[in-house]
């Protein structure tokens, strides 16, 4: 078996949202359809080697937060109902590619772009790290309402939920 190649830009350790992080996602064949959970305005945080002021996008799935640029904030804005607070913009379901227009300081550098489409909610499914997370959020006393939020659930879903939670 072949071992895994490694993207030249994994040594410049980010703590964001990258194209090599999407590659990564892309190659183990997973979904870049993600759930918004909150976007933050840092002031003074470091990016990218650069202090400086920031939107930031944070997800309920784990996965690093990803910085919004201009064309990424106006997509955000876009599937809040056009709300331009931040505060708005949550549980916000974003389907994100990778760009390889994306110029900075005239430069093609390429980038991580949301999808001007609002992607649909993905489904639960039995079997995945989320059903598990979903199981114990219901034990844990969180509502199937939270969990609506994220995912949309089959009625089948939702009673073995139920049942894999005892809730029922």
């Amino acid at each position: 078996m072949e071992k895994p190649k490694t993207h030249y830009r994994k040594v410049f350790k980010s703590d964001h949202l990258g194209i090599a992080d999407l590659e990564d996602l892309i190659e183990e064949k997973h979904t870049l359809v993600f759930n918004i959970k909150e976007v933050k305005q840092e002031i003074g945080v470091t990016v990218a080697g650069k202090k400086g002021n920031f939107n930031i996008a944070y997800f309920h799935e784990k996965i690093k937060p990803l910085v919004l640029n201009s064309t990424n904030s106006k997509a955000v804005k876009m599937f809040a109902n056009n709300s331009p607070f931040v505060e708005d913009w949550k549980n916000i379901p974003v389907e994100l590619y990778i760009d390889d227009t994306v110029k900075m300081k005239g430069e093609v550098v390429g980038g991580v772009r949301i999808r001007l489409t609002k992607p649909s909610l993905p489904f639960l499914s039995e079997n995945t790290k989320a059903y598990v997370n979903a199981v114990s959020h219901l034990s844990n006393s969180g509502t199937l309402d939270d969990i609506q939020k994220r995912f949309q659930l089959t009625e089948e879903i939702i009673l073995k939920l139920k049942t894999d939670a005892n809730i029922i």
